[in-house]
């Protein structure tokens, strides 16, 4: 593994067992669905953010370059509510620009739910590996194996794709191929590439259909499994974790709100 994606330490979030973190997740994510009072969002954000510094494993510097991203995040889904949205007081208006205090309100409430949305997602993603939970999901939920070895085959299979397209853009450069310019050219340096890469692909999933055909993964037979997906003493922990980050933006957002809003669906100061 490249040492850049690899985690310089293992907390409490990566021990415990993949499907407990999905289903919280999960539920997470609909705590913040329905989330209507912006403070409490606010704090959500802000709290599973530093829970992602903490818990992710990843040193300081690592985890601030992908949590700049949520920048933009914020900004690409707070913008369209905040210049088209709907509201009696207006602030600003310019064309079809048109902001008002609910619209403002409005989207920086939907920024928030994306920023919190994506920092829960990021630590579930950066403390589970792909082999783990899918050994999980069919030890403890009982997924059919034929689509779960599917899925971790397909994902080993992404990195052979890139490997090609070196070795073919190496190849044409080495042979002198020099794209045109224009839509001809595009079209033609996607030729060189797509079709190869699309042959090439479809020739090694057709060998892995049939590898695990042959190994009857297809069927519905008992199975063992080298790695045993166990609940450990760190699945109440990681529960509690996360149970504590909604309770902590709960208080939070009754004693020191900063917005004032009870609901942003219906007013933005009430």
């Amino acid at each position: 593994m490249n040492t850049w994606l690899a985690p310089s330490a293992i907390t409490w979030m990566h021990r415990a067992n993949p499907v407990l973190k999905l289903l919280f997740v999960i539920g997470l994510f609909f705590v913040a669905l329905f989330t209507h009072r912006t403070d409490f969002m606010f704090y959500q954000a802000v709290l599973f953010t530093l829970l992602l510094f903490w818990q992710s494993g990843y040193s300081f510097w690592k985890v601030l370059l992908l949590v700049l991203s949520f920048g933009l995040v914020f900004i690409s889904s707070s913008s369209t509510m905040i210049l088209f949205g709907k509201g009696d007081v207006l602030w600003w208006e310019w064309g079809l620009f048109r902001i008002t205090e609910e619209s403002f309100y409005r989207g920086i409430h939907i920024g928030f739910k994306s920023v919190t949305i994506a920092s829960e997602g990021l630590l579930f993603v950066l403390t589970t590996s792909s082999v783990d939970m899918f050994y999980a999901l069919m030890q403890k939920i009982k997924l059919p194996p034929k689509y779960a070895y599917s899925f971790m085959a397909s994902i080993r299979l992404l990195p052979m794709v890139w490997e090609e397209f070196l070795i073919r853009r190496n190849a044409l450069r080495i042979r002198g191929a020099r794209s045109l310019k224009g839509p001809r050219g595009w079209i033609a340096g996607i030729k060189m590439y797509a079709v190869p890469l699309l042959s090439q692909s479809i020739r090694r999933a057709h060998r892995v259909a049939v590898a695990m055909e042959a190994k009857a993964f297809d069927g519905n037979g008992r199975r063992t499994y080298y790695y045993p997906s166990r609940f450990s003493r760190y699945d109440p922990l990681a529960a509690a974790i996360f149970i504590a980050a909604v309770i902590a933006a709960l208080a939070l957002s009754d004693g020191l709100p900063l917005f004032h809003i009870t609901d942003v669906r219906y007013s933005a100061n009430t």
